[in-house]
């Protein structure tokens, strides 16, 4: 069992994933959490001298430069040389440092664009990477090769977490750069503001695609640091896919939109389906908690409250 009064580092804490770890760790009792904002510790430069004065117990590496496809084909230089700073900074410090166990956050795009449905973990470097989003791909996989390295050469329990498309609070809801789920919510809200009649979704709506509440991720990543000790990677997922048609009835609902929805079949659908294998998570007896209907409307108050004009 972990000791709820270790001391313990979210990189990251205030990305949505970071943000949703440090509130179940709060609801769970954990008392000794530590974050930085980026003006006091930029993850990209030196970070020893924090480490060497902190000494985290346990470190969960939730830091990262995001973004969607958009923003990932026009930087690769900044998405490979930022999350390779930010990764492999905190890593070395945490083993230098004493600490007895650290979590690193991958991503379900770190596995080849044509990977058996649903994908297991064994399917990593298996195959070529969609081109779209290869940089982000190419450090997370690094990352996940460093952990295993520690893990390999001096014994630390450096583990690596895949999880699947996420969404909820905090999430980023700019049109330019946002994932399709927190996308559909905003155009969906503001064609109900507007009081349109119709609503345009890009592609055809049939690509299916798999949605986690980053709740529940947050849940499952406690659960991984209490029992999980290997180095090999896990997926985290909810084992369901969805049709882009049904998540957009789903969000309208959610929000009350009731126009019709138009499909623009000139714009792109991207890979047709995305579901990873997450077997070696229920073995370890997690699922989440979350359906995705309850998951959409805790998004959107939270979007009414925090980015509605």
């Amino acid at each position: 069992m972990m000791d709820k009064s270790e001391k313990i580092f979210v990189a990251g804490h205030r990305g949505m994933v970071g943000s949703a770890l440090v509130r179940r760790l709060k609801s769970e009792g954990f008392s000794n959490l530590l974050v930085r904002d980026r003006s006091k510790l930029d993850l990209k430069n030196a970070v020893t001298e924090f480490f060497a004065q902190e000494k985290p117990a346990l470190v969960i590496l939730a830091a990262a430069k995001v973004g969607g496809i958009k923003a990932n084909n026009d930087f690769p230089v900044e998405f490979l040389l930022e999350n390779s700073r930010i990764q492999n900074n905190v890593i070395q410090a945490a083993y230098e440092n004493g600490a007895r166990k650290l979590l690193f956050l991958g991503s379900s795009c770190i596995y080849p664009k044509f990977a058996p449905q649903p994908i297991p973990e064994t399917a990593l470097l298996s195959g070529p990477l969609e081109p779209t989003n290869e940089a982000y791909a190419i450090a997370k996989i690094a990352g996940i090769k460093l952990c295993q390295a520690y893990a390999r050469e001096y014994g630390a329990n450096f583990i690596s977490v895949m999880p699947t498309n996420l969404y909820g609070p905090n999430d980023n809801f700019d049109l330019e750069t946002s994932h399709v789920l927190a996308a559909l919510l905003r155009k969906a809200h503001e064609a109900k503001a507007r009081k349109d009649r119709k609503l345009i979704v890009w592609g055809s709506g049939k690509p299916r695609r798999e949605f986690l509440l980053v709740d529940d991720l947050a849940s499952a990543c406690l659960l991984l640091l209490e029992k999980y000790d290997s180095s090999e990677i896990i997926n985290v997922g909810c084992g369901e896919d969805i049709s882009i048609r049904e998540l957009a009835e789903l969000i309208c609902e959610v929000v009350g939109f009731d126009g019709d929805l138009a499909w623009d079949a000139t714009k792109p659908d991207g890979t047709p389906r995305k579901l990873l294998d997450v077997s070696k998570l229920r073995a370890l007896g997690w699922k989440p908690s979350i359906p995705l209907r309850d998951g959409i409307a805790r998004t959107y108050e939270w979007f009414l409250a925090n980015c509605a004009r």
